[in-house]
């Protein structure tokens, strides 16, 4: 994902706009496409504000495993040795989701865990 456009340049932007100039000539003049410059004086329009939104999403709230990452956790704290295979195994018996083994490995780093030689173990 892409850096934000400076503030200044926004508010640049939203003022030679709104000095009757198209948002065509304003893309021209400051190096940016004319639908950034749309979007920039849309915004100002209806919100009032040219600052940034949030780019992503929330971590850890959305994702096919988020609603698992429990059941995984217990499962690894009950059989420290279990194997990723195994554990795509109990969660598809369990709740019917069918991941990647890299994606529960993914969710499990993120909850702490770390793989170390067949087992994991939480990280420090």
């Amino acid at each position: 994902m892409g850096k934000p456009l400076s503030l200044d340049l926004r508010h640049r932007i939203c003022g030679y706009v709104a000095a009757g100039n198209s948002c065509r000539a304003a893309g021209r003049i400051f190096g940016v496409s004319a639908a950034t410059a749309v979007r920039y004086a849309a915004d100002k329009r209806e919100r009032r504000d040219v600052t940034p939104r949030p780019q992503g999403r929330p971590v850890g709230r959305f994702g096919q495993l988020a609603p698992y990452k429990d059941f995984l956790i217990g499962v690894i704290r009950a059989e420290p040795d279990i194997t990723l295979h195994e554990l795509s195994g109990a969660l598809e018996d369990t709740s019917g989701v069918s991941v990647h083994l890299s994606s529960i490995h993914r969710a499990l780093v993120r909850a702490g865990f770390l793989y170390e030689k067949r087992t994991y173990r939480t990280g420090t």
